[in-house]
């Protein structure tokens, strides 16, 4: 393990970019659910949407899951914006297991193309984001640290990396499986909130969000610190 930190501008962008994202979405449903006339134009939208679906509710479902699992393993995408269609389609309880489904299985194909295909992979697939991590999480690094890992950065970065390092595949799940599900109650919320035009709800998951995304980022770190000088005194 090296002790170099990855204090480089880009490595800290891409931590925030999913807490960035959320905020963001969170500020775009809460300033489109103050204005009732395009509010109510887009629930007739998402409505029409829904009803396409419901017609294909397994190619529906499996699209959804598709998508989810792409979100969690490319930077530049997200479901987010989806999320509102699927609770009018499935409701609440549907559109968070789907949403977890989903990013769990990008989770695991992130973990086995590390795996299988390597650092040089890795580096084109994050960007060369995800390399900046990769000398700090080895095989044996501790379950609590993984699971920082996985709640402090992208969801795009820890599956790569950690397959990379070949990390133990089940505590790997574990862990993915653990991270998950904060992230995708918060966006079924974030769609249910919008849904029913609850603006105020909308800008409190935004400060939720941003502060425990802010609590694992700075816990992450801190414990890369502390190992980085533990291995200094030995």
């Amino acid at each position: 393990m090296t002790t170099s930190e990855p204090t480089s501008g880009r490595p800290a962008l891409a931590t925030w970019s999913r807490t960035g994202l959320l905020a963001l979405i969170c500020v775009g449903l809460a300033v489109i659910g103050t204005s009732a006339p395009v509010h109510e134009v887009i629930l007739d939208v998402l409505t029409a949407a829904s009803e396409v679906i419901a017609t294909h509710p397994g190619w529906g479902a499996t699209v959804f899951v598709l998508l989810s699992a792409a979100s969690a393993m490319v930077a530049f995408f997200s479901t987010g914006v989806l999320v509102p269609v699927a609770v009018v389609t499935w409701r609440e309880q549907v559109t968070f297991a789907l949403l977890w489904l989903g990013w769990i299985l990008g989770g695991v194909v992130a973990y086995t193309v590390g795996r299988l295909l390597g650092r040089r992979v890795v580096a084109r697939l994050t960007s060369g984001r995800g390399l900046a991590y990769a000398d700090r999480v080895s095989r044996a690094a501790p379950f609590g640290l993984v699971l920082l890992f996985q709640l402090g950065l992208p969801s795009e970065i820890p599956g790569y990396v950690l397959g990379l390092a070949r990390y133990s595949f089940a505590k790997y799940l574990l862990a993915l499986a653990l991270a998950e599900l904060p992230y995708a109650v918060v966006m079924v919320y974030l769609g249910v909130s919008f849904l029913e035009g609850q603006t105020t709800l909308l800008a409190v998951i935004a400060v939720v969000v941003l502060v425990f995304a802010a609590w694992a980022f700075q816990t992450l770190h801190h414990r890369f610190a502390t190992l980085s000088q533990d291995a200094e005194g030995t």
